[in-house]
């Protein structure tokens, strides 16, 4: 009897032992909306729902244009210099083609030209003047956020409203820009190098410029990803809060007629001393060469 009774007590203890190894916490499932575009936000009109998070998924909705695709307003480009700027369309594809030759004054203008002003630099100035080069790139009509960024490498990344192309933060390969640099740039943040005459960063404040972005709203121009650049501001003067590492986001600019679109920004921040890039981060489209 009692060797019964143990064993009643032993299968008593293993059917409560195992039933209790056996129970889960309880399960509260999350929906999880698609993030095909790898920005954090979800499309509100593709989701699951599951206890764990799913790869490719976020918890929120918020996304208004998961595909990353943007069509390019086409009147953006009423904004570039025709006297330097050329834009050609065909088909999905629009080609830029610039003389690089900008429409502002410069002190790197020969000073026989009409647009040459002094600026004193003291030591600071590049040798060379501006001359015609050439610059081209064909972008996507609809650029497309790429599902991984790309590092900008030396020489132009992209062409500005004013025809002259647009370089990143490094000034030699592995050299960043420095103060004794940037004391050699011009009001419009351009300076003459191997590659002809150039902007790195945001325009100053002077009475000289009445064409270049300088902590505003107004497109600065494209980049080799076919993205626009504008500058610091939004349409209603304030300062974007929600920009990528690249300063992109989605969002409404002078040209999209109320559709928000993928673009970058001049980041409000200062590089060195008080001197603001144009644009210093990755390249968050697939990039063309500018050749």
């Amino acid at each position: 009897m009692k060797f019964l009774k143990y064993s009643v007590i032993t299968l008593l203890y293993l059917a409560i032992f195992f039933t209790s190894c056996n129970e889960e916490e309880p399960c509260t499932e999350i929906t999880w909306y698609q993030d095909a575009d790898g920005d954090g936000l979800g499309n509100p009109d593709i989701s699951l729902t599951s206890c764990d998070p799913i790869d490719g998924y976020v918890d929120n909705s918020s996304d208004v244009n998961d595909s990353g695709v943007t069509p390019t307003p086409l009147s953006a480009f009423d904004e570039f210099n025709s006297s330097s700027v050329t834009i050609s369309f065909d088909g999905d594809e629009i080609t830029i083609v610039s003389t690089g030759i900008p429409n502002h004054t410069s002190c790197y203008w020969e000073e026989t030209e009409d647009l040459y002003i002094e600026q004193n630099f003291g030591d600071h100035v590049t040798p060379g003047k501006i001359r015609e080069g050439s610059y081209t790139v064909t972008v996507s009509a609809s650029p497309e956020l790429a599902n991984q960024s790309s590092a900008t490498g030396l020489g132009a990344i992209g062409i500005a409203v004013t025809g002259a192309p647009i370089y990143n933060d490094q000034e030699r390969q592995n050299m960043p820009l420095d103060v004794e640099t940037a004391l050699g740039f011009d009001y419009a943040g351009g300076h003459v190098g191997p590659g002809g005459y150039h902007y790195h960063i945001e325009a100053a404040d002077v009475a000289e410029n009445k064409t270049l972005s300088y902590d505003d709203e107004s497109l600065v121009g494209i980049m080799a990803d076919g993205f626009l650049l504008y500058g610091r501001k939004e349409m209603d003067g304030s300062y974007p809060s929600d920009l990528d590492e690249s300063g992109g986001h989605f969002g409404v600019t002078p040209h999209s007629n109320g559709e928000e679109i993928y673009h970058y920004h001049i980041v409000n921040e200062y590089y060195v001393n008080s001197y603001i890039l144009l644009f210093g981060g990755d390249l968050k489209g697939t990039p063309n060469t500018i050749f």
